[in-house]
């Protein structure tokens, strides 16, 4: 029999990194044998982390794991996708709300390259609310954020926000 090796590319702007994020890597890493966090560089985007901050917090959050590597990427995902020779690409999901767009992605990515197949994983119960948008509003108010986020995010959302 002949064995393979499972990757798949886990993309997102990560501005911030959520503990839904890291919820959905840890997973992931347990069911593939390499999981490409590949963050965004969208220039039509207004992010409030820079690209290289945004990759140091979430090398800095990831879990120490041989599985996980951490990536940059611009342009379409496709292309990424077959750059890095992987055929998967996974998405997560915490609600319904989430379906629809995630939904679009999945059907333009599929349109652009049949050979990519784009999976989904729930988040957690405990970070089903939780967004990167949510995340930047509550501390752009100095609300609290610890639950939602991995303590260097935190530290460093407090630190963008006191300029």
């Amino acid at each position: 029999m002949m064995a393979f090796m499972t990757t798949v590319i886990y993309p997102g702007s990560f501005d911030p990194l959520t503990n839904g994020h890291i919820d959905i890597m840890t997973r992931a890493s347990k069911m593939f044998d390499k999981v490409i966090v590949a963050v965004s560089n969208n220039l039509q985007k207004n992010h409030l982390f820079t690209l290289e901050e945004r990759i140091a917090l979430v090398k800095s959050c990831v879990p120490p794991n041989v599985h996980i590597e951490v990536d940059a990427f611009s342009g379409l995902l496709v292309d990424y996708a077959r750059s890095k020779q992987v055929k998967l690409v996974l998405r997560g999901l915490r609600a319904v709300s989430d379906f629809e767009y995630e939904f679009h992605l999945a059907s333009a990515n599929r349109k652009l390259a049949q050979d990519i197949e784009t999976i989904f994983l729930m988040t957690g119960e405990t970070s089903y609310f939780v967004s990167s948008r949510l995340v930047r509003e509550i501390a752009s108010f100095s609300g609290d954020v610890s639950t939602m986020v991995p303590k260097p995010v935190q530290e460093a959302l407090e630190k963008k926000m006191r300029k």
